[in-house]
């Protein structure tokens, strides 16, 4: 498995990721394939304004998922930040891939881009990843309304981890 820059090609199955529900059940929609293409244009313009992005995670040849570091782009308690995401096609789920992509992407926050601190934050009903961030060392910071869906929204009400540099 690697965490690489993302290609062309590449967009059919982002576009197919992004569109089963299964995958996209803790997000508030299905994204149709103008709206992945517009995410993934702007993954390629957030790693080349930053040096980072939510990389392409590739195993068995195929694209496997993202994982990676962004720029927190809202207000919340926890902003300025970094965030660690991540997200896997259904025939990847389950099988620890998630765990290693994440390992991945903190060697490179802590590492050679040199990050403080590196959050990361869901809706609280999406377990599997709330209980990713606890075996990454990330410690619960609190809940936040996630000011991109509205307060009565059922995913409006997040909960959030941080993870700081390790010492040494």
């Amino acid at each position: 498995m690697i965490l690489r820059d993302w290609q062309e090609e590449d967009r059919a199955a982002f576009a197919a990721m992004n569109a089963d529900p299964a995958v996209m059940r803790h997000f508030p929609a299905t994204l149709s394939r103008g709206e992945s293409d517009a995410f993934l244009d702007r993954l390629v313009a957030h790693r080349a304004a930053h040096g980072f992005t939510f990389w392409a995670v590739e195993a068995e040849g195929e694209l496997a998922g993202l994982c990676g570091l962004l720029r927190v782009g809202f207000d919340a308690p926890f902003t300025p930040a970094v965030e660690i995401g991540w997200r896997f096609r259904t025939a990847f789920q389950g099988r620890g891939m998630a765990t290693e992509a994440a390992h991945l992407a903190l060697s490179r926050g802590f590492g050679p881009l040199g990050l403080e601190r590196i959050v990361s934050f869901t809706a609280p009903a999406n377990e599997r990843s709330w209980r990713l961030m606890e075996r990454l060392g990330m410690r619960r910071g609190g809940y936040f309304g996630h000011p991109r869906l509205a307060a009565g929204h059922p995913l409006h009400r997040h909960v959030w981890y941080a993870l700081d540099r390790p010492a040494g």
